[in-house]
């Protein structure tokens, strides 16, 4: 008999064992398996207790001798707990959805929620919003009633909850709406969590509206889960520990900055001691374009060079928990300012200009050059970085700047 494990069709990757890993001592095994043999393997009952993810969190209530309040509320079980030869079903994911809400300090009560999508966890985000005090509550879909198309009737919203998959890897840069048509908004949590922060979330930031994503939310379900299992209490405490942890792994660290800067030899630095993977987009650019950057604008021009470098990033922040450094004008587009800020704690080196090398630099070749370039990429810089780091002391003073706020970084 199997003890515990995560049930699904196809589950090429999931955090889920590695959760369970820290919240018990026990098997947590990744169940995949076709629809046809999904009947076999839930009357056979050879296990203490499953997660249940898509396209079964529905398909499995037939199975079941008992459900949670919360799972017959919502129509979707997403944990199963074998006890004696009867399966009882639960939705953990409310709870999850709940602590992520309250964790990100948004406030339900009184207020009016827009829900986007109708799948599973938009039912599981309408029965949190009900219970957190939500005076109205509208379900926005593709083709009912309350639609993409009319959202104007609802431009009073305070409230956004996103349910659907736009924006998820691979698709990283979809939004379902703009959140500039609403005007009163106070909260917006979205269910995904690959990238960290959706274009949604992104736009939520920019706007300084409090926002969550679907990390909170996993890891919360997962020790609601967990508990169910095994019918005792975890501390809450211990949720934030994983949830840290997680983060930790998933976020990238970024440098940007002139040219001549550092970025290069200081994320090669990190990199080494954080044991991750570095990456020079210019590197990559090269790579791809089978000619030197020089090369490349002298062929190509500028505008060339940016459309290289405008899809190396595209691709590149989409991996989490790299070690990446980005030419100096990465920055000059708004997507490549959006992108990096995806999976990443983005840092600015800074040096004094006197400092910085002028050879081989096409856009520099000259003080008068590069002060110019200064002066425009400054606040583009200052817009995207979440730290500032001086690098013009020795390496190993800047290196341990970067550690030291890498390892303070708000959670």
């Amino acid at each position: 008999m199997a003890e515990y494990g995560l049930l699904g069709e196809k589950l090429s990757h999931s955090f889920s064992p590695q959760i369970h890993a820290q919240l018990a001592d026990y098997d947590y095994q990744l169940i995949s398996l076709p629809p046809e043999k999904l009947d076999g393997f839930l009357r056979e009952k050879q296990f203490r207790g499953l997660n249940v993810t898509i396209p079964y969190k529905k398909a499995v209530i037939p199975y079941l001798d008992e459900l949670s309040p919360a799972a017959r509320r919502i129509g979707a079980v997403n944990t199963i707990v074998n006890r004696g030869g009867r399966l009882f079903g639960d939705n953990t994911d409310y709870a999850g959805l709940k602590y992520a809400i309250k964790r990100a300090g948004i406030c339900l009560s009184g207020k009016k929620v827009l829900i986007l999508g109708s799948g599973g966890t938009s039912k599981t985000a309408h029965a949190a919003a009900e219970d957190l005090g939500a005076r109205e509550i509208f379900t926005i879909s593709r083709s009912g009633e309350d639609n993409y198309q009319n959202l104007s009737r609802h431009a009073d919203a305070q409230i956004i909850l996103n349910t659907t998959p736009v924006g998820m890897f691979p698709q990283n840069g979809q939004a379902p709406l703009g959140l500039e048509q609403f005007p009163h908004l106070e909260g917006v949590a979205d269910a995904i969590y690959n990238p960290l922060k959706t274009a949604l979330l992104l736009e939520a930031e920019e706007l300084g509206i409090p926002y969550t994503n679907g990390l909170p939310m996993l890891v919360a379900q997962a020790k609601a889960a967990c508990e169910v299992f095994l019918q005792k209490s975890i501390s809450a405490e211990k949720t934030e520990q994983i949830l840290s942890s997680l983060e930790r792994q998933l976020k990238s660290v970024v440098f940007v900055g002139m040219p001549g800067s550092g970025k290069t030899t200081v994320g090669r630095l990190v990199a080494e001691k954080l044991g991750r993977e570095f990456i020079d987009s210019d590197d990559i650019i090269a790579q791809s374009a089978g000619k030197s950057i020089p090369e490349i604008f002298a062929e190509e021009g500028e505008p060339g060079f940016r459309r290289r470098e405008q899809q190396a990033i595209a691709q590149l922040t989409k991996r989490p928990g790299i070690v990446l450094s980005v030419g100096g004008g990465a920055i000059l587009l708004e997507e490549n300012r959006r992108a990096l800020r995806q999976n990443a704690a983005v840092f600015l080196l800074t040096r004094d200009l006197e400092k910085l090398p002028l050879d081989g630099r096409p856009l520099s070749k000259d003080p008068a050059a590069l002060r110019k370039l200064a002066e425009v990429r400054g606040p583009l810089y200052q817009a995207v970085c979440d730290f500032a780091v001086s690098n013009n002391a020795s390496l190993s003073d800047t290196l341990e700047k970067v550690l030291a706020l890498l390892e303070g970084m708000p959670k």
